[in-house]
C-alpha cells in the first residue's frame, strides 16, 4: 500500500483502507448522493475506485447499490465489487461490511441485517452501514427497526456532521411507519431544513400526510418543493407516485393520469423500483374501474422479461398486477411457476414467497378472473402478515384495497362494511373510504328491509 494511503479516515473519523485523499473525497460525494437519492452514485464511486483500486469501502458502496436494487441482473455487479474488495488489507469494520455483502449475495436479508446491526453497535458513526441497514429494514418490512436502528446511533452524531440530515430523514420514515406521525413530520422537516435535496426526508413527510389523509397538504408539500426533489433524482418517480396518491384519494383521475404519463412513465424506465410504482398506481385505478387506455400494455411489456425471476416476492406481486390487468394468462402462469421454484430454496425470498408472495399472486390472478370468493379468502389469509415481504404501509394498502373491492364485487356486504369502518377511522377524509361504507350500509339496510317485509 502506498504511503499516502496508510492512515486516512472518512468524514466521520472512521479509518479506511487503500484510499487516497482524492478517492475519499469522491467516496463522500457518492455517499451523499446515495443519502439524497441524487445524481449518479455509481459513476462517482467508480471514479473513486479508478483513483484508488484498493479502496475497500468504495468497492463496498458499489456492491451495496447493486445488491439493494432487488434485480437479478444487478447481483452480478454486486459480486464483481465484492470480489474486487477481497484480498486487500482491511479494518475490522471493513471486514464486517464484506461479511454483510456476502450475506446479500447468498440471498439472506436477515444475515446481512444482523452483520450491519453489529457494525453499527461497534461503529455508530458508520454512515454507509446505517444507510444500507435502513433500506434493508424497509425491504423486509421491519417497521420497528426502521425507527430503532436509527435511534440507537442518533446521540453519537451532531448537526455539524456531514450527512446528519440523512439520519433525521431515516428516523422520520421509521417514526411514520410506527405511527408516530407528529414526530415523524417534525424530523422530516428538520432534515429538509438541513438539506433541501434530501429526497428520502421529502418522502417521509409525504408518507405522514398520506397516512393522515391530508391530501391538500400533501399536494402543496410536493408541488411547493418540486424543484428540490424532482430534478436529478433517482427517487423522483416514487415521490411523483406519492403526489398521484393524493390526487387519487380526491377522485382527481385526470390529474393522476397526467402524473403517470408526464412523470412516472415519461422515460419508460425499466428500473424495478419505477415499475413497482407504475403497477401500484394503475392497479388502484383498475380497482376503481377507471379506463387507463393502453397503458397496461407498455407496462406489462416491461415486466414480462422479469416475471420468471422469482427473486423478490414484492416485485412478483406488482408484475402479477400488470399481467392480470392486461390479460396475459401465460405470463401469470410462468410467474407462479417461478415462485414455486423460489419457495424450494434457502434464500430469504423463499420465506417471503411462501408466506405472502405466492398466495397473494394467486389472489390477484383470481381477482382478474372474477373469482372474487377465492381472492377474498386468500387476501384475508395473508393480510396480517403482508409486512413480511417488505414495502411501506402506503404501498401495501393496495392489497387492502383489492380485498375490499373483491368483497364488494362478490356481495360480501358485511365484510365490506367492516373493512370500510377500519379505513374511515384511519382516514375519514378519503371519499373512497366513505363511499365503501355508505354503499355497504345502504345495501345491507335494503336487504334487511326487504326481509322484514
Amino acid at each position: 500500500m502506498r504511503k499516502d494511503m496508510m492512515s486516512h479516515v472518512d468524514a466521520r473519523g472512521e479509518p479506511v483502507s487503500g484510499a487516497s485523499e482524492d478517492a475519499i473525497t469522491l467516496y463522500e460525494k457518492a455517499l451523499a448522493q446515495l443519502q439524497c437519492y441524487q445524481g449518479d452514485p455509481v459513476e462517482t464511486i467508480e471514479a473513486a475506485v479508478a483513483e484508488s483500486p484498493e479502496f475497500v469501502m468504495a468497492h463496498c458502496l458499489r456492491a451495496y447499490v447493486f445488491a439493494l436494487a432487488t434485480e437479478v441482473d444487478a447481483m452480478a455487479e454486486a459480486q464483481k465489487s465484492f470480489e474486487a474488495a477481497r484480498g486487500h488489507s482491511t479494518t475490522a469494520r471493513e471486514r464486517r461490511h464484506l461479511a454483510a455483502i456476502d450475506q446479500y449475495l447468498k440471498g439472506s436479508w436477515e444475515g446481512a441485517i444482523a452483520v450491519l446491526e453489529d457494525t453499527l453497535v461497534n461503529c455508530p458513526r458508520d454512515a454507509l452501514a446505517l444507510q444500507v441497514l435502513h433500506l434493508s429494514d424497509f425491504y423486509v418490512g421491519d417497521a420497528r427497526h426502521l425507527r430503532d436502528h436509527v435511534a440507537r446511533v442518533l446521540p453519537e452524531w451532531s448537526a455539524d456532521d456531514p450527512g446528519y440530515h440523512a439520519l433525521l430523514g431515516m428516523y422520520a420514515f421509521g417514526l411514520e411507519e410506527c405511527g408516530d406521525y407528529e414526530r415523524a413530520e417534525e424530523m422530516g422537516r428538520r432534515a429538509i431544513d438541513l438539506n433541501p435535496r434530501d429526497a428520502w426526508a421529502q418522502h417521509a413527510v409525504a408518507h405522514v400526510m398520506e397516512m393522515q389523509g391530508r391530501q391538500e397538504d400533501g399536494i402543496a408539500w410536493m408541488r411547493g418543493r418540486e424543484g428540490d426533489w424532482a430534478n436529478d433524482s433517482f427517487f423522483a418517480v416514487h415521490n411523483w407516485w406519492h403526489l398521484a396518491l393524493y390526487h387519487l384519494d380526491l377522485d382527481q383521475f385526470d390529474s393522476v393520469l397526467a402524473v403517470y404519463d408526464d412523470s412516472i412513465r415519461k422515460d419508460r424506465s425499466r428500473v424495478m423500483l419505477d415499475l413497482l410504482d407504475a403497477s401500484a398506481l394503475l392497479w388502484r385505478l383498475h380497482l376503481r374501474g377507471v379506463d387507463v387506455g393502453d397503458r397496461w400494455i407498455e407496462l406489462a411489456d416491461c415486466w414480462e422479461p422479469l416475471g420468471e425471476d422469482g427473486f423478490y416476492a414484492f416485485n412478483d406481486a406488482h408484475a402479477m398486477m400488470a399481467f392480470v390487468a392486461d390479460g396475459r394468462t401465460a405470463a401469470a402462469e410462468r410467474l407462479l411457476l417461478a415462485q414455486q421454484r423460489a419457495m424450494t430454496g434457502t434464500r430469504s425470498n423463499a420465506m417471503m414467497t411462501h408466506h405472502v408472495g405466492y398466495p397473494l399472486c394467486n389472489a390477484l390472478r383470481a381477482f382478474g378472473r372474477g373469482d372474487y370468493v377465492t381472492a377474498v379468502d386468500l387476501l384475508r389469509q395473508v393480510r396480517g402478515r403482508l409486512s413480511r415481504f417488505g414495502g411501506s404501509h402506503a404501498q401495501r394498502d393496495v392489497f387492502d384495497l383489492t380485498l375490499i373491492e373483491a368483497a364488494r364485487r362478490d356481495g360480501q356486504l358485511s365484510l365490506v362494511r367492516a373493512l370500510a369502518n377500519e379505513r374511515v377511522e384511519l382516514k375519514p377524509s378519503s371519499p373512497l373510504n366513505q363511499r365503501y361504507r355508505e354503499e355497504a350500509s345502504r345495501r345491507l339496510a335494503e336487504i334487511s328491509g326487504a326481509a322484514v317485509v
